[in-house]
């Protein structure tokens, strides 16, 4: 079974992790480079892998809800393996580390997770009488579609600007995701280019152009803009 949100057709990853094992570089695994990257940063990447963080701050319940969203905003419905996303948050959290920054109507990010938590169930609950890691893959789409919009009011919701909310969790997300070495191999991305460096930037006039021998090769050209809008997924 393929992930749902990927085109059918996308290519089975041959070497390295993709969540879900596929991807646009079936023959790219970014930790096969790790020998060039300096020490320290080998040692904090590697342990994205090797050290998931335990659960630390979300309460079990929490847990189970939140991780149902982190896999559905991140994509991960479907086939496994799929990334711990909602492991990093917890960890940042707990450890009180946060972006700098907090709008001026919202209340501390980890309150704002959990609260969103809880509004996420009560409207499983209307739903479904259930709560949102056991609803079906549709209406979870439309959860999380209206919380998108910031249209999920009353109860839980009341406590906080809900489009505001969606962007805190969202940006949580991403962080979490885009730093761990599966989707820099779903996406192509070497990793960290110190202290190795990019020796053919600004010479395209050498064999190969531009690109780096330890750059990955795309294997598939499907754009992905104009696919999500013909399979109604934007």
């Amino acid at each position: 079974m393929t992930r749902r949100f990927e085109p059918e057709d996308l290519p089975r990853q041959r070497r390295g992790v993709t969540p879900g094992m596929v991807g646009r570089y079936p023959d790219f695994d970014v930790l096969e480079t790790s020998d060039h990257w300096d020490e320290v940063t080998r040692e904090v990447v590697l342990a994205r892998v090797q050290d998931v963080p335990e659960r630390r701050y979300f309460d079990p319940r929490e847990w189970e809800t939140l991780s149902a969203l982190c896999d559905h905003l991140s994509g991960q419905v479907g086939e496994e393996p799929k990334l711990p996303v909602l492991a990093f948050v917890d960890a940042k959290l707990h450890e009180g580390k946060r972006d700098g920054y907090r709008y001026f109507d919202m209340p501390d990010d980890g309150v704002t997770w959990r609260i969103a938590a809880r509004g996420l169930d009560e409207e499983a609950g209307r739903v479904g009488d259930t709560t949102f890691d056991r609803l079906g893959t549709h209406e979870q789409d439309e959860l999380c579609h209206r919380f998108s919009k910031g249209e999920l009011t009353g109860g839980a919701w009341a406590a906080l600007n809900v489009g505001r909310a969606f962007s805190v969790v969202m940006r949580y997300v991403c962080e979490a995701y885009y730093a761990h070495p599966w989707a820099w191999n779903e996406i192509g991305f070497p990793g960290p280019a110190y202290p190795r460096g990019y020796a053919r930037f600004g010479s395209p006039h050498l064999p190969g152009g531009e690109t780096e021998t330890w750059e990955a090769l795309e294997a598939y050209e499907l754009d992905p803009v104009r696919d999500t809008k013909t399979r109604g997924l934007d």
